[in-house]
């Protein structure tokens, strides 16, 4: 099968299932349960980890192998491994539990947390980033919006979620902290380098 036409179908495919999950029963859960339910939260996984393999339908049959010069090849490399360190590191300090959506005890304000409120996300994007350095194509560009679209639609929904659940410390929060990341000079924070929180952490 022509592999433009594969790409079309499962990308958008891909994109329309994830919307619909988001914004009914991602969007339903937190509303009605104050947390995500397991199949919710697998299914949101799913998705997450379909879009990190997902370079596999287009990328050609030689690859590992990418095009460009040694500098290309290394800094695409470096570049993925920065994205994936991101979000390991903010999935482990965050908790498993609360980064899949499980339960929601806690308002994260410290660490890569004071620069972007979605660090996760974040290292999503510059993951994707290496994939286009390395294997740059109109394919990679599409997967990147695609991703860029989903994950919007899964922040603009837990923001729904927080603001529900701490009020005006949430609000502080995102007034002192980007959305997705803080320019060099905007320090991000209260005087005492903190955001007060409302609740104990664990």
């Amino acid at each position: 099968m022509n592999t433009l036409l594969v790409y079309l179908v499962s990308i958008s495919f891909l994109t329309l299932a994830s919307l619909l999950l988001i914004r009914s029963a991602v969007r339903r859960d937190y509303l009605l349960l104050g947390h995500l339910k397991g199949g919710t939260a697998s299914l949101q996984a799913l998705i997450f980890f379909i879009y990190g393999g997902f370079p596999i339908i287009y990328l050609p049959q030689y690859w590992p192998e990418s095009g460009g010069n040694d500098i290309v090849r290394y800094s695409g490399c470096g570049i993925l491994a920065i994205g994936l360190s991101i979000i390991l590191i903010n999935m482990f300090r965050l908790g498993i539990r609360q980064s899949l959506g499980l339960k929601t005890s806690r308002l994260k304000d410290t660490e890569f947390y004071k620069i972007s409120r979605n660090p996760q996300v974040l290292g999503c994007w510059i993951y994707i980033a290496g994939f286009v350095i390395l294997w740059p194509s109109w394919y990679a560009v599409g997967w990147g919006i695609s991703l860029a679209v989903v994950t919007h639609s899964v922040i603009r929904t837990e923001e729904e979620h927080l603001r529900r659940l701490f009020g005006e410390e949430y609000e502080l929060y995102c007034k002192l902290v980007p959305r997705y990341f803080k320019f060099l000079g905007w320090r991000g924070t209260g005087p005492d380098g903190n955001i007060t929180r409302n609740q104990e952490e664990e």
